[in-house]
């Protein structure tokens, strides 16, 4: 069974420079802009944005 391209997988790198990433899935259909997200940069120590890097 293949894998369905609705939902790829995307990195989701941290805004303050940490180069930390977490990796997750989107549904492409239902948000096909770039996925921006607040999460925890444990390097940086506290919340901030991460944005889909491709």
């Amino acid at each position: 069974m293949a894998r369905s391209t609705t939902r790829p997988v995307v990195t989701l790198r941290s805004t303050a420079g940490t180069g930390f990433t977490y990796v997750t899935r989107k549904n492409r259909l239902a948000d096909p802009d770039r996925l921006v997200v607040r999460k925890y940069d444990p390097v940086a120590g506290r919340h901030v944005l991460f944005r889909e890097a491709r």
